[in-house]
């Protein structure tokens, strides 16, 4: 879900081809990835911006927010299952 987000970032702000990523953005995705592979708690929380023991560098953190916050309101285009799934989960916490 990320790399997705991260490719719709990238696509609209970097103006890279829809499925690809530039090299800044793949840096982002390859990081995002192997936090959520080491998170201990990744099993248990709904979103990492939620969690109260962040995984992520300061710089990366800012990063990702950027992706997410340019991508989510997207999502409802590309994946609007998921979109409004995560419309409901956010209002819940």
């Amino acid at each position: 879900m990320v790399r997705q987000m991260i490719e719709i970032y990238c696509h609209g702000k970097h103006g890279s081809k829809k499925g690809q990523l530039c090299e800044q953005c793949t840096r982002l995705a390859e990081y995002s990835q192997k936090r959520a592979a080491s998170c201990p708690r990744m099993e248990e929380k709904t979103f990492c911006s939620a969690c109260p023991h962040p995984c992520y560098k300061p710089e990366m953190r800012r990063q990702i927010k950027d992706a997410m916050r340019y991508a989510g309101p997207r999502m409802l285009f590309y994946n609007p299952i998921v979109a409004i799934r995560h419309l409901i989960l956010t209002k819940s916490i």
